[in-house]
């Protein structure tokens, strides 16, 4: 039962939408409603106010981290171990991608795998942002950088943990972005895809 606790409440946090949250405070349309139509980050920035994108940013991948913080100092208070770390990942991960509050249509969670990274481990959090933003300054393309990140973030997981609850929970939030990704992979192949700042459509 506790343990069902912990995953509720971590999917209610992963549900917040920060998108939303943000462009309601510097009076922007809905995220949902513009360019990929994708309550993320990376859509808020395509308003051309970089301060809403930031603090979508920082929301989404806080919400991952708080998650993880929680269930670090909850679980061993409720006789519980790396179980409850690992189901807390996936739990705030799937409220971002399946939001209860956005009639589970959210975003593809890149931050918000981030911000659980970092609270699994800082190094490895760090690691999936540096992979991140290499290929973003190569390439500009914000899918491509989280595609490459989420294929690396289990190597990097193995490589610090072993083969551990957390990194098989690493692995299937990287299955689950790739997935989410499945257009921004078409438009790559075809040459369509936005890079990033770039504006689909005008506001």
């Amino acid at each position: 039962m506790t343990l069902l606790a912990f995953i509720f409440l971590a999917y209610l946090i992963g549900s917040i939408p920060f998108a939303l949250i943000s462009s309601w405070i510097f009076k922007l349309p809905d995220p949902r409603t513009y360019g990929s139509k994708n309550p993320g980050a990376t859509n808020v920035l395509r308003s051309g106010k970089k301060a809403a994108a930031v603090l979508t940013l920082l929301g989404d991948a806080g919400k991952g981290w708080l998650a993880i913080a929680l269930a670090h100092y909850f679980a061993p208070l409720w006789n519980m171990g790396n179980e409850a770390i690992a189901v807390v990942a996936l739990a705030v991960f799937l409220g971002h991608v399946f939001p209860v509050f956005l009639n589970f249509q959210g975003g593809k969670g890149v931050a918000t795998a981030v911000g659980v990274l970092l609270g699994l481990s800082p190094i490895l959090g760090l690691l999936a942002m540096a992979t991140w933003i290499a290929v973003a300054v190569i390439s500009r393309y914000s899918s491509l950088s989280a595609l490459v990140s989420a294929a690396l973030a289990p190597i990097y997981a193995y490589l610090l943990f072993g083969f551990t609850l957390n990194t098989l929970a690493v692995f299937l939030m990287a299955l689950m972005l790739i997935w989410r990704h499945q257009a921004n992979i078409g438009n790559l192949i075809a040459g369509r895809e936005s890079r990033i700042g770039q504006k689909k459509t005008p506001l």
